[in-house]
């Protein structure tokens, strides 16, 4: 069976004493120490998750972006 490349969108966040590293195509997330062994670990967990699943023919991309808020004291 032959191999394909797949480009996914992955957010790392800090939480407390860790780094998460969340896939927003697909519900798999990871964690690490640093950022690094953060995606290290995501990557992982999807090349795994992806042994098993169906390569989608399309992702659907999320748009990441950022919002002002207003807070009132």
């Amino acid at each position: 069976m032959g191999s394909r490349n797949l480009s996914v969108t992955v957010v790392v966040s800090r939480e407390d004493d860790r780094y998460v590293a969340q896939c927003l195509e697909v519900e798999v997330s990871s964690f690490g120490d640093t950022q690094d062994e953060a995606l290290a670990m995501v990557t992982e967990a999807l090349e795994l998750w992806f042994e098993d699943t169906p390569i989608p023919e399309h992702l659907s991309r999320p748009v990441v972006t950022t919002v002002d808020l207003h807070l009132s004291a």
